[in-house]
Protein backbone atom coordinates (compact mmCIF):
# COMPACT_ATOMS: atom_id res chain seq x y z
CA UNK A 1 0.00 0.00 0.00
CA UNK A 2 1.21 3.31 -0.48
CA UNK A 3 1.11 5.88 2.57
CA UNK A 4 -1.74 7.83 1.30
CA UNK A 5 -4.04 4.06 1.24
CA UNK A 6 -3.91 3.55 -2.44
CA UNK A 7 -4.46 0.25 -3.07
CA UNK A 8 -1.54 -1.47 -5.63
CA UNK A 9 -2.49 -1.77 -9.47
CA UNK A 10 -3.72 0.22 -11.88
CA UNK A 11 -4.64 2.90 -10.10
CA UNK A 12 -3.71 5.97 -11.85
CA UNK A 13 -4.17 9.65 -10.61
CA UNK A 14 -6.35 12.64 -12.33
CA UNK A 15 -2.83 14.59 -12.93
CA UNK A 16 -1.90 12.00 -15.61
CA UNK A 17 -4.00 12.25 -18.18
CA UNK A 18 -7.52 13.67 -19.01
CA UNK A 19 -8.41 17.34 -18.16
CA UNK A 20 -7.83 18.80 -15.46
CA UNK A 21 -10.01 17.90 -12.04
CA UNK A 22 -11.23 20.59 -9.82
CA UNK A 23 -11.40 19.66 -5.97
CA UNK A 24 -14.83 18.68 -6.26
CA UNK A 25 -14.17 16.04 -9.31
CA UNK A 26 -15.33 17.51 -12.35
CA UNK A 27 -12.93 18.87 -15.17
CA UNK A 28 -12.29 22.64 -14.46
CA UNK A 29 -14.42 23.71 -17.79
CA UNK A 30 -17.02 21.72 -16.27
CA UNK A 31 -17.43 22.93 -12.56
CA UNK A 32 -20.22 24.02 -10.85
CA UNK A 33 -20.37 27.91 -10.77
CA UNK A 34 -18.52 28.96 -7.02
CA UNK A 35 -21.29 28.98 -4.37
CA UNK A 36 -21.50 25.55 -4.97
CA UNK A 37 -18.20 24.50 -3.77
CA UNK A 38 -16.74 23.67 -0.70
CA UNK A 39 -14.54 25.98 1.28
CA UNK A 40 -10.96 25.36 0.65
CA UNK A 41 -8.93 23.47 3.62
CA UNK A 42 -7.48 26.93 5.00
CA UNK A 43 -11.05 28.35 5.36
CA UNK A 44 -12.06 25.54 8.15
CA UNK A 45 -11.85 26.70 11.24
CA UNK A 46 -10.79 23.42 13.49
CA UNK A 47 -11.49 24.71 16.62
CA UNK A 48 -15.02 25.39 15.73
CA UNK A 49 -15.90 22.43 15.09
CA UNK A 50 -15.31 21.15 18.49
CA UNK A 51 -14.79 17.67 20.71
CA UNK A 52 -15.75 15.18 17.56
CA UNK A 53 -16.67 11.58 18.38
CA UNK A 54 -15.77 9.41 15.55
CA UNK A 55 -18.33 5.72 15.58
CA UNK A 56 -16.87 3.16 14.77
CA UNK A 57 -17.44 -0.56 15.38
CA UNK A 58 -20.96 -1.12 16.20
CA UNK A 59 -22.82 -4.58 16.02
CA UNK A 60 -23.70 -5.09 12.36
CA UNK A 61 -21.64 -7.75 10.23
CA UNK A 62 -19.38 -5.30 8.66
CA UNK A 63 -18.49 -4.35 12.48
CA UNK A 64 -14.39 -5.71 10.92
CA UNK A 65 -14.51 -3.17 8.05
CA UNK A 66 -16.30 -0.07 10.50
CA UNK A 67 -13.29 -0.51 12.38
CA UNK A 68 -10.32 -0.43 9.92
CA UNK A 69 -12.59 3.27 8.13
CA UNK A 70 -12.91 4.79 11.76
CA UNK A 71 -9.52 4.59 13.09
CA UNK A 72 -8.13 6.06 9.61
CA UNK A 73 -10.43 8.73 9.79
CA UNK A 74 -9.63 9.29 13.27
CA UNK A 75 -5.99 9.03 12.31
CA UNK A 76 -6.55 11.80 9.75
CA UNK A 77 -8.95 14.31 11.64
CA UNK A 78 -5.91 14.23 14.25
CA UNK A 79 -3.47 14.71 12.17
CA UNK A 80 -5.37 18.10 11.40
CA UNK A 81 -5.82 19.09 14.97
CA UNK A 82 -9.25 17.81 15.33
CA UNK A 83 -9.93 17.18 19.00
CA UNK A 84 -11.48 13.67 17.88
CA UNK A 85 -12.10 10.84 19.75
CA UNK A 86 -12.98 6.98 19.17
CA UNK A 87 -16.85 5.94 20.16
CA UNK A 88 -17.99 2.59 19.73
CA UNK A 89 -21.51 2.44 20.00
CA UNK A 90 -21.53 -1.77 21.08
CA UNK A 91 -19.49 -0.64 23.93
CA UNK A 92 -20.97 2.43 25.23
CA UNK A 93 -23.94 4.26 25.31
CA UNK A 94 -24.79 7.23 22.98
CA UNK A 95 -26.14 9.12 25.77
CA UNK A 96 -22.45 9.56 26.85
CA UNK A 97 -22.09 11.38 24.11
CA UNK A 98 -24.19 14.14 25.43
CA UNK A 99 -22.76 13.79 28.82
CA UNK A 100 -19.02 14.08 27.59
CA UNK A 101 -19.42 17.46 25.73
CA UNK A 102 -19.14 16.17 21.90
CA UNK A 103 -20.30 18.59 19.61
CA UNK A 104 -19.97 16.46 16.38
CA UNK A 105 -20.32 13.07 15.33
CA UNK A 106 -18.11 11.24 12.02
CA UNK A 107 -20.15 8.19 11.22
CA UNK A 108 -18.00 5.55 10.19
CA UNK A 109 -20.52 2.88 10.86
CA UNK A 110 -21.17 0.20 8.45
CA UNK A 111 -24.20 -1.82 8.34
CA UNK A 112 -27.32 -2.02 10.98
CA UNK A 113 -27.59 0.13 13.76
CA UNK A 114 -24.77 2.19 11.94
CA UNK A 115 -25.85 3.43 8.49
CA UNK A 116 -29.61 2.37 8.45
CA UNK A 117 -31.39 5.58 10.62
CA UNK A 118 -31.31 4.27 14.11
CA UNK A 119 -28.10 5.90 15.23
CA UNK A 120 -28.69 8.76 13.21
CA UNK A 121 -32.24 8.94 14.85
CA UNK A 122 -30.81 8.69 18.34
CA UNK A 123 -28.49 11.61 17.22
CA UNK A 124 -30.97 13.78 16.13
CA UNK A 125 -32.81 13.17 19.90
CA UNK A 126 -29.56 14.43 21.18
CA UNK A 127 -29.26 17.56 19.10
CA UNK A 128 -25.33 16.40 17.91
CA UNK A 129 -24.74 16.99 14.52
CA UNK A 130 -23.78 13.99 12.48
CA UNK A 131 -22.12 13.13 9.03
CA UNK A 132 -24.19 11.69 6.22
CA UNK A 133 -27.25 11.48 5.37
CA UNK A 134 -30.02 12.27 7.63
CA UNK A 135 -32.88 9.06 8.81
CA UNK A 136 -35.03 8.47 6.19
CA UNK A 137 -32.65 8.74 3.93
CA UNK A 138 -30.14 5.86 5.74
CA UNK A 139 -33.02 3.88 6.14
CA UNK A 140 -34.44 3.68 2.94
CA UNK A 141 -30.35 2.84 1.12
CA UNK A 142 -30.07 0.54 3.59
CA UNK A 143 -32.47 -1.50 2.24
CA UNK A 144 -31.82 -2.19 -1.58
CA UNK A 145 -35.12 -3.52 -2.07
CA UNK A 146 -37.02 0.03 -0.73
CA UNK A 147 -34.34 1.49 -2.89
CA UNK A 148 -34.89 0.25 -6.07
CA UNK A 149 -39.05 0.47 -5.71
CA UNK A 150 -37.96 4.42 -5.32
CA UNK A 151 -35.45 4.37 -8.43
CA UNK A 152 -37.91 2.39 -10.47
CA UNK A 153 -40.77 4.68 -9.40
CA UNK A 154 -38.85 7.70 -10.93
CA UNK A 155 -37.45 6.28 -13.80
CA UNK A 156 -34.27 5.32 -12.75
CA UNK A 157 -32.49 2.32 -14.43
CA UNK A 158 -32.10 -0.69 -11.83
CA UNK A 159 -31.56 -4.53 -12.57
CA UNK A 160 -34.84 -6.83 -12.36
CA UNK A 161 -35.08 -8.14 -9.33
CA UNK A 162 -37.65 -10.47 -6.97
CA UNK A 163 -37.48 -10.14 -3.14
CA UNK A 164 -38.54 -13.26 -1.41
CA UNK A 165 -40.08 -12.98 2.53
CA UNK A 166 -39.70 -15.21 5.48
CA UNK A 167 -42.89 -17.31 4.06
CA UNK A 168 -41.55 -17.54 0.06
CA UNK A 169 -37.95 -19.67 1.12
CA UNK A 170 -39.11 -23.00 0.02
CA UNK A 171 -37.52 -25.50 -2.17
CA UNK A 172 -40.44 -25.42 -4.78
CA UNK A 173 -40.57 -21.17 -5.28
CA UNK A 174 -36.51 -20.93 -5.05
CA UNK A 175 -36.67 -23.56 -8.12
CA UNK A 176 -38.68 -21.13 -10.01
CA UNK A 177 -36.74 -17.77 -9.57
CA UNK A 178 -34.69 -18.63 -12.76
CA UNK A 179 -37.05 -18.64 -14.47
CA UNK A 180 -38.41 -15.31 -14.04
CA UNK A 181 -34.84 -13.83 -13.46
CA UNK A 182 -33.06 -16.09 -16.00
CA UNK A 183 -28.90 -17.46 -15.16
CA UNK A 184 -27.15 -16.38 -14.06
CA UNK A 185 -28.30 -14.27 -11.43
CA UNK A 186 -27.40 -12.23 -7.98
CA UNK A 187 -28.34 -13.71 -4.45
CA UNK A 188 -28.26 -11.01 -1.47
CA UNK A 189 -28.99 -10.27 1.72
CA UNK A 190 -30.90 -6.53 1.19
CA UNK A 191 -29.90 -5.28 4.28
CA UNK A 192 -26.38 -5.89 4.36
CA UNK A 193 -22.69 -4.48 2.64
CA UNK A 194 -19.69 -5.11 2.02
CA UNK A 195 -20.87 -8.12 -0.66
CA UNK A 196 -21.79 -10.12 2.74
CA UNK A 197 -24.19 -13.21 1.82
CA UNK A 198 -23.72 -12.23 -1.89
CA UNK A 199 -24.12 -15.25 -4.32
CA UNK A 200 -23.55 -15.50 -8.45
CA UNK A 201 -25.56 -18.57 -9.54
CA UNK A 202 -25.14 -20.24 -12.81
CA UNK A 203 -27.53 -22.87 -12.42
CA UNK A 204 -30.61 -24.05 -10.80
CA UNK A 205 -28.57 -26.59 -8.24
CA UNK A 206 -26.95 -23.40 -6.87
CA UNK A 207 -29.92 -21.43 -5.81
CA UNK A 208 -30.99 -23.29 -2.66
CA UNK A 209 -27.43 -23.09 -1.32
CA UNK A 210 -27.46 -19.33 -2.22
CA UNK A 211 -30.70 -18.53 -0.39
CA UNK A 212 -29.81 -20.09 2.56
CA UNK A 213 -26.86 -17.93 2.95
CA UNK A 214 -28.37 -15.22 2.23
CA UNK A 215 -31.01 -15.79 4.71
CA UNK A 216 -28.45 -16.29 7.60
CA UNK A 217 -27.79 -12.72 7.22
CA UNK A 218 -31.15 -11.60 6.59
CA UNK A 219 -34.95 -12.22 7.26
CA UNK A 220 -35.54 -11.45 3.47
CA UNK A 221 -33.75 -12.52 0.09
CA UNK A 222 -33.10 -10.18 -2.45
CA UNK A 223 -32.66 -12.54 -6.12
CA UNK A 224 -31.25 -10.02 -9.13
CA UNK A 225 -31.04 -10.39 -12.59
CA UNK A 226 -27.05 -10.34 -13.62
CA UNK A 227 -25.87 -7.72 -15.74
CA UNK A 228 -22.95 -9.12 -17.64
CA UNK A 229 -20.24 -5.84 -18.16
CA UNK A 230 -17.88 -3.30 -16.38
CA UNK A 231 -18.09 -3.09 -12.96
CA UNK A 232 -18.10 0.77 -11.77
CA UNK A 233 -18.38 2.99 -8.57
CA UNK A 234 -19.00 6.99 -8.14
CA UNK A 235 -18.99 8.64 -4.89
CA UNK A 236 -20.82 12.13 -4.73
CA UNK A 237 -20.49 15.01 -2.18
CA UNK A 238 -22.87 17.37 -1.18
CA UNK A 239 -26.63 17.98 -1.01
CA UNK A 240 -28.82 18.97 -3.32
CA UNK A 241 -28.79 20.94 -6.16
CA UNK A 242 -24.51 21.38 -4.73
CA UNK A 243 -24.30 17.73 -4.82
CA UNK A 244 -21.61 16.78 -7.13
CA UNK A 245 -20.04 13.54 -8.66
CA UNK A 246 -16.97 12.32 -7.86
CA UNK A 247 -14.95 10.14 -10.92
CA UNK A 248 -15.83 7.41 -11.83
CA UNK A 249 -13.86 4.24 -10.56
CA UNK A 250 -13.67 0.97 -12.61
CA UNK A 251 -13.13 -2.14 -10.80
CA UNK A 252 -11.15 -5.36 -12.58
CA UNK A 253 -11.59 -7.83 -10.09
CA UNK A 254 -10.33 -11.42 -11.06
CA UNK A 255 -13.24 -13.39 -12.85
CA UNK A 256 -15.42 -10.70 -11.42
CA UNK A 257 -15.05 -12.05 -7.87
CA UNK A 258 -15.23 -8.25 -5.97
CA UNK A 259 -16.13 -9.98 -2.97
CA UNK A 260 -15.55 -9.07 0.88
CA UNK A 261 -12.04 -10.71 1.43
CA UNK A 262 -11.22 -9.01 -2.27
CA UNK A 263 -12.51 -5.62 -1.55
CA UNK A 264 -10.64 -5.40 1.66
CA UNK A 265 -7.56 -7.97 2.47
CA UNK A 266 -5.80 -8.57 -1.02
CA UNK A 267 -4.46 -6.23 -3.54
CA UNK A 268 -5.36 -8.60 -6.89
CA UNK A 269 -8.26 -5.91 -7.64
CA UNK A 270 -7.64 -3.54 -10.19
CA UNK A 271 -9.13 0.20 -9.84
CA UNK A 272 -8.54 2.26 -12.47
CA UNK A 273 -9.10 5.94 -11.94
CA UNK A 274 -9.98 8.19 -14.04
CA UNK A 275 -11.91 5.35 -15.38
CA UNK A 276 -10.71 5.26 -18.86
CA UNK A 277 -14.66 5.39 -20.13
CA UNK A 278 -15.47 7.98 -22.91
CA UNK A 279 -16.04 10.80 -21.56
CA UNK A 280 -19.52 10.87 -22.49
CA UNK A 281 -20.37 7.77 -20.87
CA UNK A 282 -18.61 8.68 -17.92
CA UNK A 283 -20.82 12.23 -17.78
CA UNK A 284 -24.05 9.57 -18.08
CA UNK A 285 -23.06 7.70 -15.07
CA UNK A 286 -22.36 10.59 -12.91
CA UNK A 287 -25.58 12.11 -13.65
CA UNK A 288 -27.33 9.16 -13.11
CA UNK A 289 -25.70 9.23 -9.97
CA UNK A 290 -26.66 12.46 -9.19
CA UNK A 291 -30.49 11.71 -10.14
CA UNK A 292 -30.33 8.37 -7.76
CA UNK A 293 -28.91 10.53 -4.52
CA UNK A 294 -30.67 13.39 -4.87
CA UNK A 295 -33.64 10.46 -5.21
CA UNK A 296 -33.38 9.08 -1.79
CA UNK A 297 -32.69 12.37 -0.32
CA UNK A 298 -28.95 11.67 0.68
CA UNK A 299 -26.96 14.42 1.85
CA UNK A 300 -22.94 15.17 2.97
CA UNK A 301 -20.98 11.89 0.75
CA UNK A 302 -22.51 8.80 -0.61
CA UNK A 303 -21.58 5.93 -3.43
CA UNK A 304 -23.31 4.23 -5.80
CA UNK A 305 -22.52 1.17 -7.07
CA UNK A 306 -23.36 0.16 -10.62
CA UNK A 307 -23.11 -1.79 -13.63
CA UNK A 308 -22.63 -1.64 -17.62
CA UNK A 309 -24.09 -3.59 -19.67
CA UNK A 310 -21.74 -4.83 -21.94
CA UNK A 311 -24.28 -5.33 -24.41
CA UNK A 312 -25.79 -1.93 -24.99
CA UNK A 313 -23.35 -0.04 -22.60
CA UNK A 314 -26.34 0.60 -20.40
CA UNK A 315 -25.78 1.39 -17.02
CA UNK A 316 -27.71 -0.29 -14.14
CA UNK A 317 -27.75 0.87 -9.89
CA UNK A 318 -27.03 -1.55 -8.00
CA UNK A 319 -27.19 0.45 -4.81
CA UNK A 320 -26.42 3.04 -2.37
CA UNK A 321 -24.29 3.68 0.03
CA UNK A 322 -24.65 6.21 2.85
CA UNK A 323 -21.43 5.55 4.87
CA UNK A 324 -18.99 3.83 2.37
CA UNK A 325 -15.89 2.41 3.47
CA UNK A 326 -12.86 4.50 4.23
CA UNK A 327 -10.06 2.33 4.73
CA UNK A 328 -7.07 1.84 3.07
CA UNK A 329 -8.70 -0.57 -0.05
CA UNK A 330 -11.53 1.98 -0.11
CA UNK A 331 -13.35 3.58 -2.88
CA UNK A 332 -14.54 7.34 -2.05
CA UNK A 333 -10.88 8.54 -1.01
CA UNK A 334 -9.51 6.97 -4.41
CA UNK A 335 -11.59 9.07 -6.53
CA UNK A 336 -11.34 11.91 -4.23
CA UNK A 337 -7.57 11.82 -4.38
CA UNK A 338 -8.36 11.65 -8.24
CA UNK A 339 -9.68 14.51 -7.89
CA UNK A 340 -7.26 16.75 -6.05
CA UNK A 341 -8.45 15.97 -2.32
CA UNK A 342 -6.15 14.32 0.18
CA UNK A 343 -7.66 11.15 2.58
CA UNK A 344 -6.88 14.17 5.47
CA UNK A 345 -8.86 17.02 3.30
CA UNK A 346 -11.98 14.15 2.66
CA UNK A 347 -12.44 14.11 6.63
CA UNK A 348 -12.25 17.45 7.33
CA UNK A 349 -15.14 18.36 4.33
CA UNK A 350 -17.00 15.52 5.76
CA UNK A 351 -16.42 16.59 8.98
CA UNK A 352 -17.25 20.00 8.27
CA UNK A 353 -20.40 19.33 6.59
CA UNK A 354 -22.37 17.24 9.46
CA UNK A 355 -25.61 18.36 10.33
CA UNK A 356 -29.12 17.59 11.57
CA UNK A 357 -32.25 16.76 10.04
CA UNK A 358 -34.11 19.34 12.38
Amino acid sequence: MSPLGRPKGEYRSAEHEGAPISPLGRPKSETQSAEHESAPMSAIDIKALGKVAVLMGGSSAEREISLLSGNGVLKALQSQGVDAQAFDPSECDLGELKRDGFARCFVALHGRHGEDGTVQGALELLGIAYTGSGVMASAIAMDKVMTKRVWIAEGLPTPRYLSLAPGDLSNERVRTVPDELGLPLIVKPPHEGSSIGVSKVLGYSQMQDAVRLAARYDSHVLCEEFIDGDEVTCPVLGAGDGAVALPVVRILAPEGAYDYQNKYFTDVVNYVVPSGLPAAEEAQIQAIVLRAYRTLGCRGWGRADLMIRAADRKPFLLEMNTSPGMTSHSLVPMSARAAGISYEQLCLLLLQGATLDA
